[in-house]
C-alpha cells in the first residue's frame, strides 16, 4: 500500500491515504456542487484502499443537502481536506487530492461530476461502492 499524507493549511487536521494505485491512475472527480466549488475541491478514492483522518480539536465536520456525509474541515484555517460517510456497511470516505502533501506531480486532470437528482438511498450506495474504507 503507497501511503500518501495530506493536511490542512495550518497542519491541525489531515489524514492518511492508503492506495496500490499510482497517482497516474487515480479518478479525481471535481464536483460541481456549490460547496465543492467554493472550496476548489478535488476528490479521489480507492475502494481498494485504506483512509483515516487524524482528527484534532479544529476538525468541523459540516453537513447539507441531503445530510448523508460530514465534510471535513480545519476552524483554524478553513481547508477541507475530505468527507466522511457511516452506515451499515461500515465507514467510508473521500479525500481532496488538493491537500496532499507534497501534491503528486502525476495525477491526471479532473472530470466534472454533477450527482443532482439522487436519492438519498443512491447516494449512500455510491458512496459505500466508490469511496476508500476508513477502520
Amino acid at each position: 500500500m503507497n501511503p500518501y499524507e495530506g493536511k490542512c493549511h495550518c497542519g491541525a487536521v489531515g489524514f492518511e491515504y492508503g492506495t496500490e494505485m499510482p497517482p497516474a491512475a487515480w479518478s479525481i472527480r471535481a464536483c460541481q456542487c456549490s460547496f465543492c466549488r467554493a472550496h476548489a475541491g478535488l476528490s479521489t478514492s480507492d475502494p481498494g484502499g485504506t483512509l483515516t483522518f487524524l482528527e484534532g480539536a479544529s476538525l468541523r465536520r459540516y453537513r447539507f443537502g441531503q445530510r448523508t456525509a460530514d465534510f471535513l474541515l480545519c476552524s483554524n484555517c478553513g481547508v477541507y481536506i475530505g468527507a466522511a460517510i457511516a452506515g451499515p456497511r461500515g465507514r467510508f470516505g473521500i479525500i481532496n487530492v488538493r491537500a496532499i502533501t507534497p501534491m503528486p506531480a502525476d495525477i491526471v486532470a479532473a472530470t466534472l461530476m454533477s450527482y443532482d437528482g439522487e436519492s438519498v438511498e443512491e447516494r449512500v450506495a455510491r458512496r459505500q461502492a466508490r469511496w476508500t474504507p476508513m477502520p
